[in-house]
């Protein structure tokens, strides 16, 4: 019912009945009208939406503009991951005994399989033997090399590689305790396999990221279970190499489920911008969608086909799912559809003064997007695209927030 028949029913003065029609015409329009203060803020390589969650659009700026959305690409990386792998969903990885007692470690991609899980799955293990003759460490779930746009040869933590089978995110976290490197992770040794990363760096601590030349990342994770299972007693002796599993030749002891649901997974890769787990989503959907082996062209098909038929948009064009490559490109029209599908998972994302949000960074681009909830009915998507040098969003922020009832 229009709300003007409704108040006629009521049989209320005519002139109530105009000034209500007049706020209902014009309360949405009153805040556009004081967000049309943006305009001297942005710039002709900038971009700003902002919409009420009915998905009006309240003010906008260059939304059809493609713009590097930086690390906010995340969130769609997420929507997808939500969308066809479920909030529940967890990752494994299954371990098998061959008829030479050799241990088979098959991966799933499981972006959380970290020190704690491997001392777990050890504890586990100890109970179906004493002894193994050598590790083998099955990665072929993700199809190699596995390269990622805009990943360097760095020893940077964001630059880390993908894979199926990666313990600790393909990272080594160390220091110097006088005269020796040690681990800076009490929970994680610091094993010989990494000595000479660590001196060709030359920094006396930090983190050095693993590659995957040589299968030096997957057998890192070979060598760290090893570690754990000796720890509990186990002797292993014979080779740690890579190799593939057999399920209709090998025997089945494990099959280890992640701790972390999906929902968790997302919450960590949004509250740490970690590259990485947003690659190994990406690859996962992939794999989900067009089957094994996951590489990063079926991920970015998923995404593409989502945009165009889920979302609704074509305004998207990526080439990996954490945002360091500047070839990825984005509208903030577009964004605005992906917020509006993340909207019921917002809480995922980092909150302060009232604002749900995702930063981007990259030289000369800073973008942010997210939802501003000035009250629990009242929450507005938000996106700010700034691909000017030397700019920041925060100033446009500011802007829409005091704009906002």
């Amino acid at each position: 019912m229009k709300p003007w028949k409704h108040l006629k029913r009521m049989g209320l003065p005519l002139a109530f009945y105009f000034l209500y029609f007049l706020y209902f015409l014009t309360s949405e329009n009153l805040y556009a009208a004081s967000l049309s203060g943006l305009d001297p803020l942005i710039g002709k390589q900038d971009a700003v939406l902002v919409a009420d969650n009915q998905g009006n659009i309240l003010f906008s700026k260059h939304e059809n503009t493609p713009l590097i959305p930086a690390s906010t690409l995340k969130i769609l990386t997420a929507v997808l991951a939500l969308s066809h792998l479920g909030s529940d969903y967890r990752f494994h990885t299954d371990f098998y005994l061959d008829d030479g007692n050799r241990l088979i470690a098959q991966g799933f991609g499981d972006p959380l399989l970290v020190s704690e899980s491997l001392s777990a799955i050890a504890k586990t293990l100890a109970n179906q033997f004493r002894s193994i003759h050598g590790i083998i460490l099955d990665d072929t779930h993700f199809a190699k090399p596995l390269e990622i746009p805009g990943i360097s040869d760095s020893f940077e933590p964001y630059d880390a590689p993908n894979g199926a089978l990666c313990v600790n995110f393909n990272t080594v976290f160390f220091q110097r305790a006088g005269s020796r490197f040690v681990s800076a992770e009490p929970k994680t040794p610091l094993l010989p396999m990494v000595m000479s990363r660590i001196l060709n760096s030359r920094m006396d601590q930090g983190r050095i990221v693993l590659s995957n030349k040589q299968g030096e990342a997957t057998l890192y994770a070979g060598q760290m279970l090893r570690h754990f299972l000796e720890k509990e007693g186990i002797t292993v002796t014979g080779k740690v190499e890579t190799g593939r599993a057999d399920p209709a030749q090998n025997r089945l002891i494990l099959r280890y489920v992640s701790e972390h649901r999906l929902s968790e997974v997302v919450e960590k890769l949004l509250e740490h911008s970690n590259n990485f787990i947003a690659n190994q989503l990406l690859i996962s959907v992939g794999v989900k969608v067009y089957g094994p082996p996951g590489t990063l062209e079926k991920g970015v098909r998923a995404a593409m086909s989502d945009a165009e038929k889920v979302l609704k948009t074509n305004g998207i064009q990526i080439v990996e799912g954490s945002g360091i490559s500047r070839e990825n490109r984005m509208t903030v029209l577009a964004m605005h559809r992906v917020l509006n599908a993340f909207i019921s998972h917002r809480h995922l994302m980092g909150f302060k003064n009232g604002v749900f949000y995702k930063t981007g960074t990259l030289d000369g681009v800073r973008t942010l997007a997210g939802y501003i909830e000035t009250r629990p009915e009242r929450i507005y998507p938000f996106a700010i695209f700034i691909n000017t040098p030397g700019k920041t969003a925060d100033d446009i922020l500011m802007k829409i927030r005091t704009s906002l009832p």
